[in-house]
């Protein structure tokens, strides 16, 4: 989730601008079932740990919790001390070698849910394949962008636009001959 201006969260780690109805959810389990496995960054992590297994989750979207207790979760952290979740691995060194060495395996596809400082050292690294940016229809002005590095061409892979104003953006990372 990205704001028209650029912003995955607002002052403080702010997310209350996020515009997920029933049309979203319905794209989001459709990501989720061609996945097996999610990453997460520590406060990611602990925010979605926090939520997904607690009975308000399962009574509000069982099908979600479910997929999300079933995938493999990687957490990327040197700082947790304790994984209680289901189905959870801790990552304490070196994610871009470990993402790459993931990518190698055979399986579904590898999402990231939020987790901007993960993303930034993947993005650093070239190590991501695709990115899928919801656009909500909201501006903030400040916050915690999510491309802040080195310039980034992206091919547009596709686009949808949903009922609630937010856009789905699809891009692969291309790169150019300087």
């Amino acid at each position: 989730m990205l704001t028209v201006d650029g912003y995955l969260e607002g002052r403080n780690e702010d997310i209350s601008w996020h515009q997920v109805d029933g049309e979203v959810k319905d794209f989001i389990i459709e990501q989720m079932k061609n996945a097996d496995t999610i990453l997460f960054g520590r406060k990611t992590y602990e925010m979605m740990e926090k939520f997904w297994p607690s009975e308000k989750a399962i009574a509000l979207d069982p099908v979600t919790a479910g997929m999300m207790k079933a995938h493999l979760k990687i957490v990327f952290s040197a700082t947790l001390k304790e994984i209680q979740w289901d189905n959870t691995r801790q990552i304490k060194t070196d994610a871009v070698t470990e993402v790459e060495n993931l990518k190698k395996q055979p399986g579904k596809d590898i999402l990231i849910f939020g987790s901007a400082t993960l993303c930034k050292e993947l993005i650093k690294h070239g190590v991501i394949d695709e990115f899928r940016l919801m656009i909500n229809p909201v501006t903030l002005g400040s916050g915690n962008r999510l491309f802040k590095q080195k310039k980034t061409y992206l091919r547009l892979l596709k686009a949808k636009v949903f009922g609630n104003g937010n856009m789905l953006l699809c891009y692969r990372p291309e790169k150019r001959m300087s």
